[in-house]
């Protein structure tokens, strides 16, 4: 559900403290842990150390991003590959592929020598 118009946006106010005071460029990176902030448009141009439980992710703020929260940059979770027979059938073609042409390097190295 969307927060109320009549309230604004939602910045953590921690998070305003720490851009008030700086330029982006004298800023560099701003850790935060606010990920449900909303990126207001006095945000642009800062860079932002936002942690997804585990380490601080950089966010470069642009223009359009404004509207969208800081977790949205920073996933939590890492995908790492579907699994199934399916995949091992297209992993084991690919291997088959590379060492055939490897192959063919091979022996195109050995006429060339000859």
């Amino acid at each position: 559900m969307t927060r109320s118009l009549k309230k604004g946006p939602y910045v953590d106010v921690n998070l305003k403290e720490k851009i008030a005071d700086q330029s982006p460029e004298e800023a560099g990176v701003i850790k935060t842990w606010a990920r449900n902030s909303q990126i207001s448009p006095a945000m642009v141009g800062y860079t932002f150390g936002v942690h997804n439980g585990r380490e601080h992710i950089e966010v470069t703020v642009t223009e359009k991003m404004v509207g969208h929260r800081l977790g949205e940059f920073a996933p939590t979770r890492t995908f790492r590959k579907h699994g199934g027979a399916m995949q091992k059938e297209l992993e084991a073609e690919k291997q088959q592929a590379e060492q055939a042409q490897a192959e063919a390097a091979r022996e195109q190295a050995q006429e060339s020598v000859e």
